[in-house]
């Protein structure tokens, strides 16, 4: 008889971490503590029916990392699809014509990407390019153009 009152408890701890756990995720909307609440879900299952707690632990830690590796991706994806992008990152290597002389060195340098101008500074701190030279975007720092040209135009 003594099993059956320690397979309710732990059924009980079970039910405290899936609750604490959903809990968690309702407040910070993370999409990572509810994928462990599915773990806990299935071990207080496994509880209620006596499974060896071992094999309860072992359960919630396998079900919660292929719940939060498998299904994370395609629930973010789901869940963010009215989210506004950016597109800063397309961007990146396309061509801008330097309309401020690029110099790192005195920190000057502006160029027009998409008829806007941008503040742009040089990859490489001791290069510099003239006015009407194309360069390409290689990176985006804050509000700042990153630029450099190829080696054949160079």
């Amino acid at each position: 008889m003594a099993g059956k009152g320690n397979d309710k408890m732990a059924a009980v701890y079970w039910l405290i971490v899936f609750v604490v756990l959903l809990g968690i995720e309702a407040v910070t909307m993370a999409l990572t503590t509810v994928w462990f609440a599915g773990g806990a879900l299935v071990a207080f299952v496994l509880a209620l029916f006596g499974v060896n707690t071992q094999v309860q632990l072992a359960v919630f830690v396998i079900v919660s990392f292929i719940l939060l590796f498998f299904t994370r991706p395609f629930a973010l994806k789901y869940v963010n699809r009215n989210t506004v992008k950016t597109n800063w990152e397309s961007l990146i290597g396309k061509k801008a014509r330097v309309t401020v002389e690029i110099n790192n060195a005195e920190s000057k340098g502006a160029a027009i990407l998409n008829g806007q101008e941008w503040t742009a500074r040089a990859l490489e701190d001791d290069k510099v390019y003239p006015v009407d030279a194309m360069v390409e975007v290689k990176e985006i720092r804050g509000v700042k153009l990153i630029v450099s040209m190829n080696q054949e135009e160079s």
